[in-house]
């Protein structure tokens, strides 16, 4: 029988699938219009089956936020291509997917699938509009914090929607945990920005700090050569890169060489207890650029690098009349650690004519 153009465009706004293919259902299916609906959901999971083996390393992050800010969460939602990723059906995908997450309290993808949304399990609403979107999609990681009565949780999404971060503060009391709500984002923001990989340095593993000092040292090494080249100022070598080596012997030892040089520089040693503590901080800063770098309590805070992101919070407490201090965090960024697939591009617009 004839396909009517009536006929298409009804199956392409009930399925918002390409023209072409509505017709061709359509054809298939003989007019009916259930049966069409049916062959286009079949096809779409086909050609999301075919492309499998794709690597789905752009996206979105999507966050949801309690109202009385006890609990929140994010999921990473992997597509092919950032336009894809920009496409108002895959934004909506995101809405839904981290709404579900927030709904359920699930913390693993595969758990996910099984959820229930309304009367089905969720992966029945997901693979369909997958199939209707066209392209691979996946979600990866999602996570959700909760609060306690002394306890607050906030979060953050950047502007690109690639980056989101969710960070729990625990209080002395819910009268100073209300009051840190704008506080627990701003250090969200902070945290998609500095890209901490830990809560404190106390967390690093003691091999992955022994490899890393060894590291960070001789890099420095190379670059002071480059800059004695270049008669450029050197840049100080540390002896140390994280507080978790700096012991109480190590300290002792720092205090005591500091002691006997500014002995050899005749400082008066009546003096020496309003020098020795500035260079004892400066000796800790010189020597915790891991902590620094990855640890988030520990790293400048960026509204105020003046403070670690730790006083900061204390501070914020205090100001509200208490006391504050971040427990958890935590922070995902899409596609970390896949290693996207480039395609040649003649042979991508061959594989798409096939």
């Amino acid at each position: 029988m004839a396909v009517t153009a009536a006929q298409v465009k009804e199956l392409r706004q009930a399925t918002d699938a390409p023209m072409m293919d509505c017709k061709k259902a359509l054809t298939q299916c003989e007019g009916n219009m259930e049966k069409a609906t049916e062959w286009l959901k079949e096809r779409g999971v086909a050609k999301t089956a075919k492309k499998a083996d794709r690597i789905a390393a752009e996206g979105s992050i999507g966050f949801k936020v309690a109202q009385d800010f006890k609990s929140a969460s994010l999921v990473e939602v992997n597509s092919e291509t950032d336009f894809v990723a920009q496409n108002d059906g895959f934004k909506e995908l995101v809405s839904k997917t981290v709404n579900q997450v927030f709904t359920t309290g699930c913390g693993e993808a595969a758990a996910l699938k099984e959820t229930e949304l309304d009367g089905a399990h969720f992966s029945a609403y997901f693979d369909q509009a997958v199939a209707t979107i066209g392209e691979k999609i996946e979600y990866r990681r999602l996570t959700t914090l909760t609060a306690d009565a002394n306890s607050v949780v906030n979060g953050y999404v950047h502007s690109n929607t690639r980056i989101g971060v969710i960070v729990v503060i625990e209080c002395d009391s819910p009268a100073t945990a209300t009051a840190l709500a704008p506080v627990a984002k701003q250090v969200a923001m902070h945290a998609s920005a500095m890209k901490p990989t830990t809560l404190s340095y106390k967390d690093f593993d003691a091999s992955y700090v022994a490899d890393e000092t060894k590291g960070r040292i001789e890099a420095i090494k190379k670059d002071n050569e480059e800059r004695s080249r270049l008669k450029k100022p050197l840049i100080n070598v540390p002896d140390y890169i994280s507080m978790v080596q700096l012991t109480d012997e190590v300290m002792a030892a720092a205090e005591e060489k500091i002691k006997a040089t500014l002995k050899e520089q005749g400082k008066p040693e009546k003096i020496w207890d309003k020098i020795v503590p500035g260079q004892i901080a400066r000796y800790i800063s010189d020597n915790t650029t891991l902590d620094k770098e990855q640890a988030l309590l520990d790293q400048d805070y960026v509204l105020d690098d003046k403070m670690s992101v730790a006083e900061a919070v204390s501070a914020a407490g205090k100001a509200a009349g208490g006391t504050a201090s971040i427990s958890a965090f935590v922070r995902l960024e899409v596609g970390e650690g896949l290693e996207k697939k480039v395609d040649n591009f003649a042979e991508e617009v061959a594989a798409q004519m096939a």
